[in-house]
């Protein structure tokens, strides 16, 4: 496939998906080449409404170059008054087979992972969120200091169904 219909069809694809109503939010940032992982990916975000509930996600966009089944971050989310909530995550990004978990006709695969639900954001001012991998490879004490495949990082928030 020619890299100009691929660039044609996912940016139809993105179209199609940035007219969503339901988010509240919904960034990405571009990983040039490799994430290294003294790299933060942050958002800074004011929710609309404080009395409302919302899940948030962390979105990810891999190639075919991610060689790992699963995907090891570290969030944390930075609230107004100065109160830190981190947490240690971790997404299974490959079906056992070893084929990308994700949706796109490319080879570009975007994960839209749980990260919270059900969240109020009941202080009024701007949260700051980050997203760091802390991936290693198997046996080794050391991480992986640039972690290849990974394009973009997201962060959204949507409304809380009940």
């Amino acid at each position: 496939m020619s890299n100009k219909f691929s660039w044609i069809i996912l940016t139809s694809v993105l179209l199609v998906f940035s007219c969503d109503s339901n988010q509240i939010f919904d960034e990405y940032k571009s990983v040039p080449n490799q994430w290294n992982k003294d790299t933060l990916i942050s958002f800074t975000m004011t929710p609309p409404d404080s009395t409302k509930l919302y899940n948030l996600f962390i979105n990810i966009r891999n190639t075919n170059d991610y060689k790992f089944s699963n995907l090891f971050l570290i969030a944390e989310i930075n609230f107004p008054n100065g109160k830190t909530v981190k947490d240690t995550l971790e997404y299974q990004m490959t079906k056992p087979n070893g084929a990308l978990l994700g949706e796109g006709f490319t080879d570009i695969k975007e994960n839209k992972l749980w990260y919270k639900e059900r969240v109020q954001f009941d202080e009024a001012g701007a949260y700051t969120v980050t997203i760091q991998h802390v991936m290693r490879n198997n046996g080794e004490v050391n991480g992986v200091d640039n972690l290849e495949g990974i394009t973009d990082v997201g962060f959204r928030i949507e409304p809380a169904t009940n």
